[in-house]
């Protein structure tokens, strides 16, 4: 296997760590990559969208296989690129094509999916900008807080939360009239507020057939006590102390059996990963939303619990003998806590110098940028230190004690992941 890994965050940076122990860095490229994913093979400067360009590339190095991890390549139809290619089509791309991926790009799409395969979810409505004054009836309806979603990408930020019904309804139209999230919020989806606490699944899927990997805890907000703005995600933890034995089997029954059933009864084209973003209400889970890709942070707190090959995994997907199965995976905690720019999600600066003090394979690189000899800061969420334990407080001691060695100006990072679960 040669593989072509998308995209330029900690998440590529923990694939092509984990490929690199499997088939070599002389097999891996990343584009753009960054400083870490460097490490691990050779980056190709080029956008996860400049699909001439990437595979002009894949035919110069001989490229057999691309794996996606941005969520944009799978929405502008990388897959449906390479295959409409003649040149390109014998290149296995790892996702799934530009229409299935609407369960990711589309917050209506994957509802009106979740719908007909009678999966638990919130009750919503969708709205344009015509029917805007039929959104504001339908705020009506609803008991406070509010939850309102950008249908389209809007790179994690595009959900808000209001307590205050007419602080909603301006905001509504915000979204619709003024495109507070750009193209993503032409249509806004207005869905009930659902109390509980989230985790997420991931299942590696053929389509038909799929293997799990081990299940997460992001923190999204950028502030501790989980205030504040979201972010792209500023930690994770894997297992979930709360994810019992009960609840996997309802989260397998409802939720993941019947969305890969609902791929290949709707005839979606799918392969890949979806990623369950979930939530335990009255220890029932229900689906808040799916990702076509794996997450981030979450990535670097699954992959590196894995026991087994995921190019193999792959490769097993390519020749049609992947077998539904939960996949290896070591009974130690992952923990990974993210250093970021101060400032971030906001205004924040770049080129800052990065010193680090001790050597782990497990630091991951997000934000970063070598020049020449230096390190720098290249975007608002920098390293992510992941570390194991036995327990999840070893684990996370670990990688607090990770960042300690780390530092660059305006870092910040939150203290207190993993606190919320120390009663389960």
């Amino acid at each position: 296997m040669r593989i072509l890994i998308l995209g330029s965050g900690a998440r590529e940076h923990a694939i092509a760590w984990k490929l690199k122990e499997e088939i070599g860095s002389n097999n891996i490229f990343t584009a753009p990559g960054n400083a870490g994913t460097q490490l691990c093979g050779t980056n190709a400067d080029i956008s996860v969208s400049d699909f001439e360009a990437l595979s002009s590339f894949c035919l110069e190095n001989k490229i057999d296989t691309i794996l996606p991890g941005s969520e944009e390549a799978i929405a502008n139809g990388v897959r449906d690129y390479f295959e409409s290619n003649e040149d390109t089509k014998h290149i296995y791309v790892f996702s799934p094509n530009k229409y299935a991926g609407q369960l990711e790009s589309s917050k209506a799409f994957a509802k009106e999916f979740m719908q007909k395969s009678s999966i638990p979810t919130a009750a919503y409505k969708s709205f344009t900008l015509e029917q805007l004054e039929e959104g504001y009836l339908f705020l009506d309806t609803l008991k406070p807080p509010y939850v309102l979603k950008a249908d389209g990408l809007a790179a994690g930020k595009g959900v808000l939360i209001i307590d205050d019904i007419e602080e909603a309804k301006r905001s509504l139209e915000d979204m619709l009239v003024n495109q507070k999230f750009g193209t993503a919020s032409q249509k806004v989806v207005i869905e009930e507020f659902l109390d509980g606490i989230e985790f997420s699944v991931f299942a590696l899927t053929d389509g038909e057939n799929y293997v799990m990997f081990p299940e997460a805890k992001d923190y999204k907000r950028i502030g501790e006590g989980d205030k504040g703005l979201n972010t792209g995600g500023m930690g994770a933890v894997s297992p979930v102390p709360f994810y019992s034995s009960s609840v996997h089997e309802k989260t397998m029954s409802q939720i993941v059996i019947p969305t890969i059933k609902g791929l290949k009864s709707e005839n979606l084209n799918f392969r890949g990963f979806v990623f369950f973003g979930l939530i335990l209400v009255n220890d029932n889970p229900m689906v808040i939303e799916y990702n076509v890709r794996l997450g981030d942070p979450e990535t670097e707190v699954i992959i590196p619990r894995l026991k087994e090959s995921l190019s193999q995994m792959i490769l097993d997907s390519q020749n049609g003998i992947l077998k539904s199965r939960d996949a290896i995976k070591t009974d130690e905690h992952a923990t990974t806590v993210f250093a970021v720019s101060g400032g971030y999600p906001e205004k924040y600066n770049k080129g800052e110098i990065i010193n680090i003090a001790t050597d782990c394979d497990t630091l991951f690189h997000a934000g970063t940028k070598r020049v020449n000899n230096g390190l720098y800061t290249n975007g608002g969420r920098v390293l992510a230190a992941t570390s194991y334990g036995d327990t999840m407080e070893n684990a996370l001691e670990s990688s607090y004690e990770l960042l300690t060695n780390i530092s660059f100006n305006n870092m910040v990072y939150r203290k207190d992941i993993g606190q919320d679960l120390r009663d389960y």
